[in-house]
This record gives C-alpha cells, structure tokens and sequence, in this order.
C-alpha cells in the first residue's frame, strides 16, 4: 500500500473527528456556551484541516478553510461578536467546510459558487473598514540553502509594518513523525507578512551518518508584519512541544524610556521600593502584580491566556485523557468472530462433558466453569471494543435540521440526549437512514408554521427531541416533537383511498398510527425535495426490523408525536433461554421474556376455532402454541404438559408462548439465517448449540403478528404493540 495513501487516509479519519469536534462546539456557542476553551477548540478544529489539507495540496479546502479561520480568529480574540447572526454563518461555513473535505476524499465536487459566497460572508465579517482580501495559498519554490525565501516575489514591497520578529526555529525529529512540514510552517508565516528565511546546515552529517528520521536543520526567519506576536505564536500551536522556538520583537523597545516591559518593570519596582523607606537593604521579596501590556485589549488579554492554555500537552491539559490507537476494523472483526468460535467450542466442550456423566467436583468440571467464566469476560471484552457511543449518529443531525428548517420555512430547535450511550458500530452504521428519514418526518409533517404555531398558542419554535438510553439490556432511542401529531381520520382515509386496507375496517388508534409505515403511503399532497413520494417510513421499519429491533408510535393530537425503536446493543451475541418443541431445539430472547410458568387445570380456555386464552393472575392473555405456528406439528398440544413463557414486546403488550420444555439460559453467538439460508417468517437468526446443531432464534414480535388474524393487510401488530 502506498505510504501517501495510508497517511492520507489517516488525515481524512482525523478530518471527521475535527469536523464533528467544529459542529459541537459552534452548537454549543449557539447555545450560549462561549468561553475560552470552546472557542478556541472551534478554531484548533479548522486550523488542524487546513494544516493537513495543506499538506496534499488540497487547495480548495485550505482557500476556504484559511478565511475560516480567520474569522474563528476574530472571534477568540474578542474582536467578533458571537452573535446568532455570526454563529448562523459560521455553522454554515462548517457545511460547507465538511463538503470540502468529502469532496476531497471521494473526489467529487462541490458547488463553487455556495462555497465562494460563504468565503465573502465571512470576510465581511472581519472587523474593520475593508475586507480581508481573497489569500494567495499556492505553493512554494525554494532558493538554495542560506538564499533570502521571498514568498511573494510578484507582490510590490509592502509599507513598514508595525512589528518586526527574528524567529528562530529548530524542528525535532518528532515534528515530522507527526506528519507536520516546516514548509507548511514558513507558508503560514509568509501569509502574515513579507519573511526573509534562511536555513542552517551546520549540523548536517555526512551522508553515510544520517539518519533518514532525524532533524538537522535550523531556520533563522525574518518577519514583517502588524500582527502580534500572539500571532506569530499561533502559527506554531502544534509544533511548540516538537521544536526549540525562539521569537524576538525587534520593534519592541527595550532601551531606557522606551516604554517597554522591562521599563515598567523597573518603575514599578522603585515605586515599591519608595513606599518602604526603612526597609532594609536586602533583596526585595517577589511581588505577584499584573503588568499592562500597551495596545493590547482586555478580550485580547483573555483570548491570549485561552491560547496559553490551549497549548500545553496533552498529557497537562486533560491528565484523564486515556490514550488510544487506531485499529483498522476488519482486524476487529476478525478477532469477534475467533472469539464467538471459541464461545461455540467452549460450549461443546462442556456438551461432552455433561454426556460423559463426571461429578460436579472433578477437576475437569471445575477447570471447565473456569473456562466459561474466562470465555465471557473475553467475549464482553472484545465486544466492548466495538462499542461506540451513538454520538458520531447524532453529530450529523443538526445540519439536516438546519436545512429542513430552511427549506420547509419553520423555526426549530433540536434538543440531543444520551449522545454518550454506547452501542455496537454495526449496529450505529446503519441507524443513519432511519434517524434521517424520521427527522424529516417530524419536521416536514409533524411541526406546524410559525404562523399555525402561533395562532395554537405554542412557541414559534418548534421542537425536535432526539434521545438514547440504555433499557432492559437493549438501546432505545426516541424522536419526539411538539407539533400537531396525528391527524389520524386524514390517515386512515389516505390509506383507504390508496387501496392498502379494506374502506370498513375497524382500526384501533395505534393500528391508524402504524399505516403510515406501510409501503407507498404519504400525507404530503404534493411531491417535494423531502417527501410525497410513498417512501421513508416503510423503509425506517424494515431498516429496524433488520436490526432486530422495533419500533412503536404514540401521539396526542396537537400535542405531538413520539417515534420509539428498540435495537439490540449488539448483533454479535445474545442472551437466551433455551427450550425445546416437539424435538427441536429454540432459543426465545432473555429480554423479551417476563416469567415462566406452569399451567394448571382451568387457567386454559378455548376462544373458538384454535384460539386460546390463559389466566395468569386473574389477567387472560393470548396462548401461543410455538411447535404450531411453525409447523412443527398439525395439532394443538396439551398445555398442562408443558411450559408457559410469558413475553413482552417493547410497548407493553404481552403473549404467552407455549413450549414442551426449557434447557436453560445460555449466551449464544448470532448467525445470520437470512445471509446464509433465506428469510423464515418467526425467526431473527440462528445459532450454533454446543452439541453442534444449528438452533433457531425466535423472533418474538414476528411471531406475535402471525397469531394475530385481526391485522389490517401489511400491517404489523407488533409494531403497534397489540397483544
């Protein structure tokens, strides 16, 4: 593989965390959040892209990420107002800079004039009389070693600027293992002001003696500008712990009465010593005392000791901060599927064991529960490896927010929750579209207009809530606005129109709210750029479903609507209960399951045909009989000779499944049934048991929708929790 591309590809890796970190911290400015320390992150985010873009001569990006960050600099230094108006354009700006970067990593385009017209929103929000002009940033040609470097020779010799620097420069080896370039150093000086750049090779060894990873060249470099040494410092922000630095204002006076630092030092000392005639002639104690720098503002002062701070290692600025590497995922991937064969072999392993009929307190036996124990932390271990929190998912709505916001013409504010709830990565790769579609719902049909809003007595600003938590050992997570929720009359006439139920049926509320899951049905009367055309929430069901997880409604007319999906935390294992119907061998979910039972003479009553109906504490909940709904045998079975597991689906509706008898509680390893054989109607997925055989995996809502003959046509009552 090519060194270039993999460092390149590290680079676009880096750009997305910089890219999410820019996101977060301007939507926490917009949420009022304005101190140093998020601020000046901002602006380490966009300096961080632009340094790399520059890098691999990614020209566009650097172009628009250099007038970017100049107004982020505007910002930290107090000289910008973070008003709502600024913030709107900086987020846009971060669109458009995220745009940038995919169009340089997938080698698409973007749109010239989008991009150019934020570039001269955010010059024109540069304080002053004019606006920054557009940054010359092509690349550099070199003179040989100890030549003058003139970085823009085409340009006539600017006015004398106010401040003249010496910077004196030595890279450590360490800076360019990081993958920093001095010429990318000396670009970003240059765009400040005219430099003179000469470079020492005193310590250059011969070549038999070099070492290709070592640092051999100092740089002595002149710079004229009228900035600040604060800066001329911020150039080097991400090299200063790599690199012997040195920077001397030559403009600065120094000389008596020349109103320099050392000046007032020295007045300020004889005025104390003054106030203290009868001291004795000893060596004044220190004196903690602050000293005005001139021509230097307070919110300069501040945005200084912000950068100050900002510039410490790692290690001082975060001493929590755990350390990590990168490991490419096919690696992990590798080692969970070795880690659940082990969990299958460890399993048979224990199969023989059991057949061989050794006693409890054998050695074998014992070394054998250890191994168990050993094999499940390992499992959880790796599985921990792959959890992620669902804070990359929700990073990316916001944006969509803000351009459905536009594009629909309402005001609305989303509101994130439980962003740090962890899942597995499969399992978060694929929850975008769905979040996607049903943030586009709530804000295209659920929110009203500002004006409908008003007129209602609600806020002009609609909301949008998106929340994750952990529950019951699986994630759920919640879409839920403040719009009108449900018309449910217009609903189900829509659907009757469209021919997808029957013009009589007789729907409960919730069995209205789910028609709109099915496939071709849509409330928009007109086709748009965001919806009308019969897609989005059929393929949210199906997406869910084919994570194994479901998904309900609950709405209050003017009130709103809530959107639940219940996902595994992991496609990897589960936790089951082990049973037997007639002969074979199935695994019902841990989660799903409340109790089991066993049935007793007149707790079991017939509701016509085959249906039937057990008391369990005075409540009649629906009976199952799970070898007979998948074919396992023709005729009903006596439930007083087996075993009743009572299950419980996410909304609350519950099913008594009745089975011949249960093995016990095991973890088992996920294999997808679909992938390798073909969809079964009632099962998620199978498993391997430790005898070797293949076991299937009930799908606890799937069978609950079989059993019910009441369904509206492609309508899934499990999803609408009926029981």
């Amino acid at each position: 593989m090519d060194p270039m591309a993999a460092i390149k590809q590290t680079f676009f890796q880096e750009c997305e965390e910089q890219l999410a970190e820019l996101e977060a911290g301007l939507l926490a400015m917009e949420g009022g959040d304005n101190d140093s320390e998020t601020v000046n992150a901002v602006f380490r985010a966009v300096h961080s892209v632009k340094g790399g873009a520059g890098a691999f001569s990614l020209e566009d990006l650097v172009r628009f990420a250099h007038v970017f960050e100049t107004a982020l600099d505007h910002v930290r230094a107090g000289r910008l107002e973070p008003t709502p108006e600024v913030l709107k354009v900086l987020l846009r700006a971060a669109d458009v800079l995220a745009d940038l970067v995919r169009a340089a990593r997938d080698g698409g385009s973007v749109d010239e004039n989008r991009s150019q017209k934020l570039a001269d929103e955010l010059r024109a929000l540069n304080p002053g009389d004019a606006a920054e002009p557009e940054d010359d940033l092509s690349g550099l040609e070199f003179q040989p070693v100890h030549a003058v470097f003139d970085f823009d020779e085409d340009e006539p010799a600017p006015a004398p600027a106010d401040n003249v620097f010496i910077i004196k420069f030595k890279p450590k080896p360490s800076l360019y293992a990081k993958a920093n370039e001095t010429a990318l150093i000396l670009r970003e000086l240059g765009e400040l002001g005219p430099i003179e750049t000469s470079c020492d090779v005193s310590d250059l060894p011969l070549l038999s003696e070099l070492d290709p990873e070592g640092a051999y060249l100092a740089w002595t470099i002149k710079l004229t500008t009228p900035k600040n040494e604060d800066a001329v410092r911020d150039v080097f922000d991400f090299v200063t712990w790599d690199c012997d630095l040195e920077i001397i204002n030559e403009t600065a006076p120094t000389g008596p009465g020349g109103g320099g630092i050392d000046d007032e030092l020295a007045a300020l000392l004889a005025r104390v010593q003054a106030s203290e005639p009868d001291a004795p002639d000893a060596a004044p104690e220190p004196i903690a005392t602050s000293i005005p720098t001139p021509d230097v503002s307070e919110p300069t002062e501040r945005a200084t000791q912000a950068k100050a701070a900002a510039a410490k290692p790692s290690g001082e600025a975060d001493a929590k901060a755990a350390p990590t590497i990168r490991v490419d995922l096919d690696r992990v991937d590798r080692l969970i599927d070795l880690v659940g064969e082990l969990v299958i072999n460890q399993a048979m392993l224990a199969q023989r064991v059991t057949e061989a009929g050794l006693a409890r307190a054998s050695g074998i036996v014992i070394g054998l529960d250890e191994l168990e124990q050993l094999t499940r932390e390992i499992q959880d271990s790796v599985m921990a490896i792959r959890a992620q929190p669902v804070k990359s998912v929700f990073q990316r709505m916001p944006r969509l927010v803000r351009e459905l916001a536009a594009m629909t013409g309402k005001s609305v504010r989303l509101v994130s929750e439980g962003e740090g709830t962890e899942v597995d990565k499969t399992v978060i790769e694929r929850l975008t579209d769905p979040l996607t579609h049903m943030i586009r719902n709530a804000i295209d049909h659920g929110l009203e207009k500002p004006e409908a809003r008003i007129a209602a007595g609600k806020p002009e600003e609609g909301t949008v809530r998106l929340s994750a938590l952990h529950r019951s050992g699986r994630i759920v997570i919640e879409i839920s606005d403040d719009g009108a929720g449900i018309n449910r009359p217009r609903v189900k006439q829509i659907a009757i129109d469209k021919g997808l139920i029957p013009a009589d049926a007789q729907l409960t509320d919730e069995e209205v709210d789910n028609l709109i899951f099915l496939p071709g049905f849509s409330t928009a009367s007109e086709i748009s750029d965001i919806s009308g055309r019969g897609v989005g929430m059929d393929v949210v069901k199906r997406s869910i479903q084919a994570l194994g997880g479901r998904i309900s409604i609950s709405s209050r007319p003017g009130k709103g609507s809530t959107f639940t999906m219940s996902l595994p935390l992991t496609l990897a294992v589960l936790d089951g209960m082990v049973v037997t119907v007639a002969d074979q061998t199935l695994i019902v979910p841990l989660t799903a399951i409340v109790e089991t039972l066993q049935p007793k003479a007149g707790e079991v009553h017939g509701m016509g045909g085959a249906a039937r109906v057990i008391s369990i504490r005075s409540k009649f909940t629906p009976l199952v009989d799970i070898g007979r709904e998948l074919g396992y045998r023709g005729s009903a079975s006596d439930p007083l000779a087996g075993v009743v597991i009572l299950v419980e689906t996410e909304g609350g509706g519950r099913s008594a499944f009745l089975v011949d008898a249960i093995q016990g509680q095991r973890q088992v390893v996920i294999k997808s049934l679909e992938a390798n054989y073909r969809h079964v109607p009632g099962i998620a997925a199978a498993t391997i048991l430790g005898d070797g055989r293949v076991a299937l995996i009930l799908d606890v809502d799937a069978v609950l929708a079989k059993t019910q003959g009441d369904a509206p046509p492609g309508l899934n009552p499990g999803v609408s929790e009926a029981a």
